[in-house]
């Protein structure tokens, strides 16, 4: 079981995920893929096997109205391959998740049709990264706009319009208020496209009362032979925050104390329930996984929890981050 954790690193100060900057001074994927390096030679020296890169790596690169940025992924052509080379000799799977602006099942053909050339985007890195079938492309359903049985069937529409190399990398993962398991095994089943469980987004939204045991069956089960299905970890906020701002009259700053909510991601993941559902996986589900820790505070989080459990679950520990 590998474990990951998304985009920005913590544990080193300096590491930069992707070229950040804005058009005017004219970002490229060059630059991210320099940095990209920086990184994994970061995630050689913790041990580190998995990483979900940014959704930016090549900025701009399918802007409508900057079409001066749209050749980056064959401008870096062999720059890709040196980092897919860098990758496969550390083990490390590599993956993305397209940012949420990219909605492919929007009543907007207009925005379907971009959100499309953003997956092929990304399906063209990973493909020129020389990368396997395991450096997939999370996405979402979508849009619900009212009508849940007509968004699915959209999304089910328009996957089937995406050229081949997007759906070898696209894989569909359930959300917290829109679409359950339920909703993407329905997908699933007309495109085959792979799903990933997401543990928070299924104890917060799961209306149709499936067991865990079966959402996460239902989920792995979904994977191709040869390929390591990929799960999504995160443990809720329970912490009071904090808020300072203005006061809207005085001009004073003030501090209001707000209740966490269960669709909060916390900073670190509570080490107990992820070893409670590793036994529980244990039980059921003989084929393995590899899981994204979704936590605030990155790759601490990841290097926290394993730290936790080599000491609540030895046995286990082998296992987990390898």
């Amino acid at each position: 079981m590998r474990l990951g954790f998304p985009v920005k690193v913590l544990g080193q100060p300096g590491l930069r995920s992707h070229d950040s900057r804005r058009w005017q001074n004219r970002p490229h994927l060059s630059v991210s893929l320099a940095y990209l390096r920086d990184t994994i030679l970061y995630l050689e020296r913790q041990d580190i096997r998995m990483y979900r890169m940014a959704s930016d790596l090549a900025p701009y690169v399918v802007h409508p109205d900057l079409p001066e940025f749209h050749s980056q992924i064959e401008d870096c052509h062999a720059e890709l391959a040196v980092v897919g080379e860098m990758a496969t000799e550390c083990d490390l799977r590599l993956s993305f998740h397209l940012p949420l602006t990219s909605v492919l099942n929007a009543r907007d053909e207009t925005v379907a049709q971009r959100s499309a050339q953003m997956a092929t985007a990304h399906a063209r890195i990973l493909e020129a990264m020389g990368l396997g079938p395991e450096a997939a492309i999370v996405i979402h359903v979508g849009g619900l706009y009212g009508d849940r049985d007509a968004a699915l069937a959209r999304f089910v529409q328009y996957h089937e319009r995406l050229p081949p190399l997007v759906r070898r990398r696209l894989v569909l993962e359930n959300d917290d208020k829109r679409f359950s398991v339920s909703d993407i095994t329905w997908v699933h089943e007309r495109t085959g496209i792979p799903l990933v469980f997401d543990y928070l987004h299924f104890r917060n939204f799961n209306p149709q009362g499936l067991c865990m045991v079966e959402a996460l069956e239902r989920c792995l089960g979904s994977w191709p032979a040869g390929v390591t299905p990929k799960i999504h970890f995160s443990s809720p906020r329970t912490a009071m925050r904090i808020i300072d701002r203005k006061a809207s009259q005085s001009g004073s700053r003030e501090s209001i104390m707000r209740a966490p909510r269960t669709l909060q991601h916390s900073d670190f993941v509570d080490p107990f329930q992820f070893a409670d559902f590793l036994r529980e996986c244990e039980r059921f589900a003989p084929r393995g996984f590899d899981v994204m820790i979704e936590a605030k505070a990155k790759d601490l989080a990841l290097l926290h929890l394993r730290q936790h459990m080599s000491r609540i679950d030895p046995a286990r520990d082998c296992r987990v981050g390898n």
